[in-house]
């Protein structure tokens, strides 16, 4: 146990190795780090924020459950002035995986909305050390009941699979570098080339330019000076913007306004 900022900390015989945390007014927040568990965390008070590395901003209010997927980079944002409460259950992924009937677990969707199994939980949490109420029995249909209804049903991934489709979803790639994003990670940068070619059928580089090229679209609608939208963009000048969109879409950017 682990009494500093009046923080309880558990290890459980059960569910191979349940760990428990119950922060109580915990100010101090913590930086970019990752658990080989999922973290079930019921929010008690105050708004519960949490940065992927992706620099995804996500929110759960008091009353509500958070989950971060195992190996998952993230940094939780606690409130200097007043502090957050909240529970943590850390599961370990065989737990999960068991209860939806042998298949990988993964959630979508981080901040979960379910009044009453936040309610149920809250009740094991709060009685997790009564020696004459049967803890394990009570959390594993719990447990189910959240696989059943918020988790997603995808293909194994190892986890740097994972983390990359979440990166390529959330991240903006207006100022990437391979080195600092293959370090986020823990690869180096040839292997980090390799997984994303996998993944995405594309460099890096040219993916990016595809997104760069998307997002001049919008702006090409509303905006006239080239170069401005070619800066916006990501591109050197005007005749670098060109040259890729012409090559991208087989039109110029002028062709694709006027159109």
């Amino acid at each position: 146990m682990n009494d500093k900022n009046s923080n309880q900390y558990y290890r459980l015989p059960v569910l191979d190795g349940l760990e428990f945390l119950h922060a109580k007014n915990h100010k101090v927040s913590f930086p970019f780090h990752s658990h080989p568990t999922f973290n079930i965390t019921l929010i008690l008070d105050q708004t519960f924020s949490t940065k992927l590395s992706s620099s995804q901003l996500i929110q759960a209010p008091k009353g509500s459950i958070f989950i971060t997927n195992p190996d998952e980079v993230h940094a939780t944002i606690c409130e200097n002035k007043s502090g957050n409460s909240f529970y943590t259950f850390y599961i370990a992924p065989d737990v999960l995986k068991r209860l939806n009937h042998n298949k990988a677990v993964f959630f979508n969707d981080r901040t979960i909305y379910d009044a009453a199994l936040f309610e149920a939980l809250y009740f094991v949490a709060q009685n997790f050390d009564n020696r004459d109420f049967a803890f394990e029995q009570q959390l594993l249909p719990l447990l189910k009941r959240l696989v059943a209804h918020h988790s997603n049903e995808i293909p194994f991934l190892d986890k740097e699979t994972q983390l990359l489709r979440k990166f390529i979803e959330e991240e903006t790639f207006e100022k990437f570098s391979l080195e600092q994003t293959a370090r986020k990670f823990g690869l180096d940068k040839y292997k980090f080339l390799r997984l994303f070619k996998y993944e995405t059928g594309l460099t890096p580089n040219n993916f990016i330019i595809l997104q760069r090229i998307e997002k001049s679209k919008k702006l090409l609608q509303s905006q006239n000076d080239l170069l401005d939208i070619a800066l916006e963009t990501g591109f050197y000048d005007a005749t670098h913007f060109c040259r890729h969109f012409k090559k991208v879409t087989g039109i110029s950017p002028s062709t694709f306004r006027n159109a």
